[in-house]
């Protein structure tokens, strides 16, 4: 072999075991995030690591009134962006991380790789002190509640979120969205025969937007459609974690005129406590007419148009609260159903109202989309275009930087917002050489 081929044999492997190292250290870094608790609403701590963990290395920060962070370095001419909240699940923030077949994952909790891994990812880019905007934003989990409310001077021409979830795809759309938040109160009746806790529990769960078409079961539905056409009056009912997850967990206390029994899924246990408890055959059949999942289907980008997912329940001293979530992939779309879902829950005596709403992102291609497939089809051999069916934050960002182009990439995450998250390993070192690719052009 002559000396020249010898040297990029060398080269080669070198280049192999720097990229190796650098996966390490995100991953690292990564696992670094996971012991500090940064629950929706509750990420101060992990605000505060990040600003002086920026400080440190030579960055500016901002913190604007909504806790958004915004990290900086010379002139630059590209944002990164990620959201610095995690869905706690299960034991989450307690979160004991292992590797599996390839896969990193939690134990018996969520596992904040969403979207963990994207600011792990721009952590390691400040260590190389790379000329860039980092954007972490607040409480994207509950509504897009810092991005919304975003408030910083940028300078880059372009914006890269990092919060996909499938590799080798170039987002370039994403579906909008609305809380609907329905109310009702119920008049107290004489308890029946039996009292019960009946329970559904530990289901798969998932998220609400891209998992919806998965025929994973809701457990406030299970729980309901359990009790329909039943002799029954409720005392309580609680169901459900986020708005924007598929409930996995229900539970009911109620009083039967009949004896009630196991059925798939669902638990019953029988008590002696006496029961205070209401009249509920309208609640119930609110909840067996409610249709929830997929409303209509998107053949252009072969996901849902429209959906809504039956999140929360809180049924309490005859006190009723529902909460669900609705996405659609045009803002027409969007509106529609919401309408749909008011009039029923109108229908039914209902008190409704909308909160965080935010726009759809249309999707399109630009120059800064074809460059970072450019790029994509260099690190993993292919690239292709894609919208998905949950609320990104470019929705709501494009709509105040109307000037930027923007498009959205991530590593391989498989069922986020659940006890099962978890992210592929090679997936992440691979997505941070796009974006170091992507710096070259």
């Amino acid at each position: 072999m002559e000396a020249h081929q010898i040297k990029g044999v060398v080269n080669l492997f070198q280049e192999k075991i720097n990229k190796l190292l650098m996966q390490n250290q995100i991953i690292d870094y990564f696992i670094k995030l996971t012991k500090i608790p940064h629950c929706s609403k509750d990420a101060n701590r992990l605000l505060e690591f990040l600003k002086e963990f920026a400080i440190s290395r030579g960055y500016s920060v901002e913190v604007d009134s909504a806790k958004n962070i915004l990290i900086k370095k010379g002139k630059p001419k590209l944002a990164l962006q990620a959201h610095y909240d995690m869905v706690c699940m299960g034991k989450a923030p307690n979160i004991k991380t292992y590797i599996k077949d390839g896969w990193l994952q939690a134990k018996e909790s969520s596992l904040g790789a969403d979207n963990g891994i994207a600011i792990a990812i721009m952590m390691l880019l400040m260590d190389i002190g790379k000329e860039l905007e980092f954007l972490f934003t607040s409480d994207e989990e509950i509504g897009l509640i810092g991005a919304s409310a975003l408030d910083f001077r940028l300078d880059s021409s372009a914006m890269l979120n990092i919060d996909f979830e499938d590799e080798a795809e170039v987002c370039i759309g994403c579906a909008g969205g609305a809380d609907l938040v329905a109310e009702f109160s119920v008049e107290e009746v004489k308890p029946l025969k039996y009292n019960y806790k009946v329970t559904v529990s530990n289901l798969q769960g998932g998220h609400s937007g891209v998992d919806i078409d998965k025929g994973i079961p809701n457990a406030i539905k299970v729980l309901a459609n359990y009790l329909k056409d039943k002799r029954v009056f409720i005392s309580s009912f609680k169901g459900g974690e986020r708005r924007n997850s598929i409930p996995a967990n229900a539970t009911a206390f109620i009083s039967s005129l009949d004896i009630l029994e196991n059925r798939d899924m669902v638990k019953v246990e029988q008590i002696d406590n006496e029961l205070i408890v209401y009249n509920s055959d309208r609640f119930i059949n609110l909840l067996n007419e409610f249709k929830d999942g997929v409303n209509s289907f998107n053949s252009e980008f072969n996901l849902p148009e429209s959906s809504i997912n039956l999140a929360i329940i809180e049924f309490k001293n005859g006190n009723i609260t529902i909460d669900a979530t609705a996405r659609a992939m045009s803002d027409s779309s969007l509106d529609k159903i919401c309408k749909e879902n008011i009039e029923l829950f109108s229908r039914y005596g209902f008190k409704v109202y909308s909160e965080f709403k935010y726009p759809a992102w249309k999707p399109q291609t630009n120059s800064f989309t074809n460059t970072i497939s450019k790029s994509m089809k260099k690190v993993f051999g292919k690239s292709e275009y894609k919208a998905i069916h949950a609320g990104l934050e470019c929705g709501v960002i494009s709509k105040k930087y109307p000037n930027m182009k923007f498009a959205s990439i991530g590593p391989t995450i498989i069922y986020p917002h659940s006890i099962n998250e978890r992210v592929k390993i090679d997936s992440i070192g691979k997505t941070f050489n796009v974006i170091l690719d992507l710096l070259t052009e």
